[in-house]
């Protein structure tokens, strides 16, 4: 199954973070803050991302119905 690479970079940034909080001398509840606030930006970022993908492939789709789908002729007749 293919992942893209931006989730991969976000999986990989909050494992980063996880593991520093938990392997921090001061593991209190400024690494519990941090490891929390990371997870809802990641969140978020996905959020957007599929939201913005989506809205880009409803536009494509009526770009390509508005235009018969593409593919001229290229001004040959």
């Amino acid at each position: 199954m293919f992942t893209p690479p931006w989730f991969e970079y976000l999986l990989a940034v909050l494992h980063v973070r996880v593991h520093r909080a938990r392997t921090a001398p001061s593991r209190g509840a400024s690494a519990v803050e941090w490891v929390i606030i990371t997870a809802i930006i990641a969140g978020v970022a996905l959020g957007l991302a599929t939201l913005i993908k989506t809205l880009v492939t409803q536009k494509q789709g009526e770009i390509e119905k508005n235009f018969g789908g593409g593919g001229g002729s290229g001004g040959n007749t």
